[in-house]
């Protein structure tokens, strides 16, 4: 039987755009589908959600990747964050049991990486709620994954997900500082650079052969898009 390929969910085009021109050769189930959700939790509920029923059983893996904030010290622009949590603002709670081993392959191809908890805000977050949000154990802010994992804890909850973040902004380097551009091109290269350790931690993986389903757990209750 052959693998199946691995879904890539990105909010932004130019998320798309940077991921589609990495090196892909040798992914497991043949070139990702990459797809752009829309920015915010409604938009990338939607769009999984569409996507999981209109092809069952045809991914072998899902990731969320694209640009993201830090929110507490000691991350610097262009450095890459990986979840081995995602929480939303209602409280849920989605453990990535990814985290650890795709931090691994991003440091192994040179990439500067951290794991830590991602937290999915309605809105972009600035200034004191940054510091708020760090205080409440999270390293990374982004507006999609939380539903994204929410959709697969339901529709498929044995499908291997990762979350990542390439940082764009930090609290020292905010949002609309006049150092953002730069900021914003180193963080696309690093999201492109990132790709190959996207292909080993699929292969490594790949459904049939892991050793036991649960990529993703929800251990609390919980409550147009354009594919290019």
């Amino acid at each position: 039987m052959n693998p199946a390929p691995l879904l890539v969910l990105c909010a932004l085009g130019p998320e798309v755009w940077a991921l589609r021109g990495g090196d892909w050769r040798g992914a497991a189930g043949g070139p990702p589908v990459l797809v752009r959700t829309g920015v915010g939790r409604r938009r990338a509920s939607h769009t999984v959600r569409r996507l999981l029923t209109s092809a069952p059983g045809g991914y072998g893996a899902v990731v969320v990747a694209g640009f993201g904030a830090a929110v507490g010290p000691g991350v610097a622009p262009a450095d890459v964050i990986v979840a081995d949590g995602v929480r939303d603002a209602e409280g849920n709670h989605f453990a990535v049991d990814s985290g650890p081993d795709l931090t691994r392959a991003l440091r192994a191809r040179g990439l500067t990486a951290h794991t830590g908890t991602h937290h999915t805000a309605d809105h972009v977050v600035r200034g004191l709620e940054r510091r708020a949000l760090h205080l409440q154990g999270a390293l990374a802010v982004d507006m999609e994954a939380a539903a994204v994992l929410a959709a697969l804890h339901e529709l498929r909850p044995v499908l291997p997900a990762a979350v990542l973040r390439v940082v764009v902004d930090t609290p020292e380097h905010e949002l609309l500082r006049p150092g953002t551009l730069p900021a914003g091109v180193r963080a696309w290269r690093t999201l492109r650079a990132a790709v190959p350790a996207l292909v080993d931690w699929h292969e490594r993986n790949r459904p049939a052969r892991r050793p036991a389903p649960g990529a993703l757990t929800h251990p609390t209750p919980s409550i147009p898009q354009e594919a290019s």
